[in-house]
């Protein structure tokens, strides 16, 4: 008996300093707050002490996080309805902030994300949007870095993955990019016609202006006459 009480005080103090020592990873911060009150600076990786239970650890990754935007139904400025989703790469910058300005900032950032992207995408056309998706992206990360920085985020970067369009959009696409190709198809064929002509024309005064290279040419002809065995 005596032995078994002695054990009881040390198992406590061990499960005690279980409860108050915290390992930290390097890429992971330590928001703690003391009886409520948010210590200012968070804790730093490696071994960690704090007085449980007056202490409350929350870990915060500082790595990029990279956060899928569900499809959004977005109506364009031309009124063709469409879905459109992206990704979007943040990390946290200031662990105090990521915590005590918002609840959830995982969620917040995703909302926040979706309203941006049918907002922006409503104000620009459907040919904008397939034709300029670079520039869209700047102005998406832009938006949303700024909205977001307050509560300590950094934004780094917004890519829109796949546009759905409807199929009666996907034909009336296929069916202009058909003709535009036609167009292009005679342009390029009157341009080498008119080419030619105009280097008939350039030999023609050439041959106007020096008599003896039309003569060289008829004796080319005549050459190349004799040496055929047709008619």
């Amino acid at each position: 008996m005596f032995g078994y009480g002695m054990s009881m005080p040390v198992i406590l103090v061990v499960l005690y300093l279980v409860n108050c020592v915290k390992v930290l990873r390097e890429y992971e911060r330590g928001v703690v707050f003391r009886l409520g009150r948010l210590r200012p600076q968070p804790l730093g990786p490696g071994l960690q002490f704090i007085l449980f239970p007056l202490d409350k650890l929350i870990r915060i990754s500082l790595r990029t996080v990279t956060l899928d935007v569900p499809p959004q139904d977005v109506i364009c400025k031309d009124n063709v309805s469409i879905k459109v989703n992206a990704v979007i790469y943040f990390r946290v910058m200031d662990p105090n902030r990521a915590v005590t300005e918002v609840e959830d900032y995982l969620f917040a950032t995703s909302q926040m994300a979706q309203t941006t992207l049918r907002s922006v995408l409503g104000q620009v056309e459907l040919d904008e949007l397939l034709a300029q998706r670079e520039k869209l992206n700047q102005q998406l990360q832009t938006i949303i870095d700024k909205q977001t920085a307050p509560w300590g985020m950094k934004v780094s970067a917004v890519e829109i993955k796949h546009v759905d369009l409807p199929d009666e959009m996907r034909r009336a696409i296929a069916r202009q990019a058909e003709a535009e190709r036609a167009r292009r198809s005679k342009i390029i064929g009157a341009e080498a016609e008119f080419q030619a002509a105009q280097k008939l024309v350039d030999a023609a005064k050439i041959m106007s202006e020096q008599p003896m290279s039309l003569q060289m040419r008829y004796l080319q002809t005549l050459t190349e006459i004799a040496g055929d065995k047709s008619s």
